[in-house]
């Protein structure tokens, strides 16, 4: 938090994000921590496959190929408390779950949209500079 700013608790949670910005270079600036959990790949491909359209977790457990069970079940679990992701309980037989992006989750969407399209145009430079590296160094 940057000094002489403060959130009262009268303040709705939208006066408090005018009000309060954090320091990711501080070390104990909470913000760190999801600056940590939004760079996790698995965050970043549940965020872009929910934003598509709202999926069951089996579906989204096919859908991104080499997540494990319990990291999609970690991932979907710290999304939901981090106000990124939903999950819909419907009394069904057998019981089905639905997830789906929040509207704060699709804002970060799009801010990472451009990081993503980064990645997957320009991995040939990318894997080129590695090969580079490689034989200089080995």
């Amino acid at each position: 938090m940057q000094e002489g700013t403060e959130i009262s608790s009268g303040h709705s949670a939208e006066t408090a994000t005018t009000l309060w910005r954090g320091d990711v270079y501080a070390a104990n600036c909470p913000t760190r921590l999801l600056l940590d959990r939004i760079a996790d790949k698995w965050t970043v491909l549940l965020l872009t496959t929910l934003a598509a359209e709202p999926m069951r977790f089996n579906a989204l457990k096919r859908r991104i190929e080499g997540v494990s069970q319990k990291m999609l079940s970690q991932t979907l679990r710290q999304m939901e408390r981090d106000g990124l992701a939903t999950r819909t309980v419907e009394a069904s037989v057998p019981v089905s779950v639905t997830y789906s992006i929040t509207p704060l989750g699709l804002t970060l969407v799009r801010a990472l949209q451009p990081v993503i399209d980064w990645a997957e145009t320009r991995m040939p430079e990318v894997a080129l500079a590695q090969t580079a590296y490689d034989e200089r160094i080995g």
